[in-house]
């Protein structure tokens, strides 16, 4: 006598459908976030790879890479995260697989004592003349062809008639459910498999990471020395000076007079058709260093103000060893040669002014007095247009570059 089987659920068939379409809509969103995962992943090593790359580059602006390497960590952190989400994602598949492997068992079991049930009735009720065809129709995996078949030779009582729909009820359950268990236990693996691979990606990154944050650190650190002997520099001249208002009031009356006197220039040649009105192209930078000061507003004291800035810096300034080669940042016409011709005293500033247009100008300054080139001459970009020095109001040997753009002074990054 085969054991009692529990009354036929309906839903059994419905509940495994509804599973594994929810499995397939969990997999699509998952291969979603995978994707976005690299996507993150090839941003975050294009990113890297810039910095390194800035970190390299003539003259960095390291605030601005500082900058970029914080926000380069919150990304890290974004990745980690989408890392550890996906691992658990696949940690709650393989939750899930344990749950429709135990409902695939029970299926199973079910499905076996049915057929047993059936068995029995059958060959209690029927000809034993027709068991070929009964065990045929017992043994099938799919009943709907044979009960068809079964039916032209037998009449089978409802109460059976039940019972083989409901077992093949439970076949087309037990197909759902191992279709789920294949979606699921693949899907898992190449979840672990992603998540194993962006996680080696993603060291290779925390390493270059690393790397970048060291040359940081040491150009920071070149930086601040530069500095720090500027300013001391600076401060034994101030004592020496006694006068530091009086020496910024004379600064700022020669660069005004200096930039009329370059505006006159600029409008001469330009009505001598000797410069065109616009300038095609970008310009490059002068010399290759450190930079020890930008553009813009400072709290060195020995800058002059300017608008709401107590202190401002009209150009960028870069620092090398004395002599370094200074080359034309684009091609132009020299209007500005030799000694600042507003200060006074016996150490003026040599500069070098070359006008790219009627609207943009660059200037080279604290250049030593061997300057190459003449007023009324044509450079090229590139050509060597003097040496560094440290003529003028300097604390160290650099390079102070400007340009001048429709009259007013500009970030010297915005051209390059």
């Amino acid at each position: 006598m085969a054991a009692p089987v529990g009354p036929a659920s309906g839903d059994d068939l419905s509940q495994a459908i509804a599973r594994q379409r929810r499995i397939e809509a969990q997999i699509r969103a998952q291969r979603a976030q995978v994707a976005a995962l690299n996507r993150s992943q090839a941003s975050l090593q294009r990113g890297i790879a810039n910095t390194r790359a800035t970190l390299a580059d003539v003259n960095a602006d390291l605030t601005a890479v500082a900058s970029r390497i914080d926000q380069l960590g919150k990304d890290i952190a974004l990745v980690k995260g989408r890392i550890h989400g996906i691992e658990a994602q696949a940690a709650e598949l393989d939750l899930e697989l344990a749950t429709i492997l135990v409902k695939q068992d029970v299926k199973s079991e079910e499905l076996r004592a049915r057929k047993q049930l059936l068995a029995e009735r059958i060959r209690n009720a029927y000809d034993t003349d027709r068991t070929p065809l009964l065990e045929a129709f017992l043994s099938s995996e799919s009943f709907t062809d044979v009960l068809t078949e079964v039916g032209y030779h037998l009449d089978v009582a409802g109460e059976d008639q039940a019972l083989a729909e409901q077992i093949m009820q439970d076949e087309e359950t037990l197909t759902t459910l191992r279709s789920s268990i294949t979606q699921t236990r693949e899907q898992g693996d190449l979840l672990r498999t992603a998540a194993a691979q962006e996680k080696t990606q993603l060291d290779a990154s925390l390493k270059e990471m690393e790397a970048a944050k060291v040359r940081l650190k040491e150009l920071q650190a070149e930086t601040a020395a530069l500095l720090a002997s500027q300013q001391a520099s600076y401060a034994q001249m101030v004592r020496q000076e006694k006068q530091i208002s009086a020496s910024l009031a004379a600064a700022q009356r020669a660069d005004r007079l200096l930039d009329k006197e370059i505006a006159r220039l600029v409008a001469l040649q330009s009505r001598n058709g000797r410069i065109p009105s616009k300038y095609n192209g970008s310009l490059r930078w002068p010399m290759a260093g450190i930079v020890t000061q930008e553009f813009g507003c400072t709290g060195f004291a020995w800058e002059p103000p300017l608008g709401s800035c107590r202190h401002f810096h009209k150009g960028i300034d870069i620092a090398a060893p004395l002599g370094r080669p200074v080359r034309a940042a684009g091609a132009g016409l020299v209007i500005i040669a030799g000694p600042n011709p507003y200060e006074t005293g016996s150490n003026r500033a040599w500069l070098v002014a070359i006008a790219h247009s009627s609207e943009l100008i660059t200037w080279y300054g604290h250049l030593k007095t061997n300057i190459p080139v003449r007023v009324g001459q044509q450079v090229t970009a590139g050509q060597i247009i003097g040496y560094e020095g440290m003529t003028g109001r300097t604390t160290g040997p650099h390079l102070h570059w400007a340009v001048q753009f429709q009259g007013t002074y500009k970030n010297p990054r915005l051209f390059l």
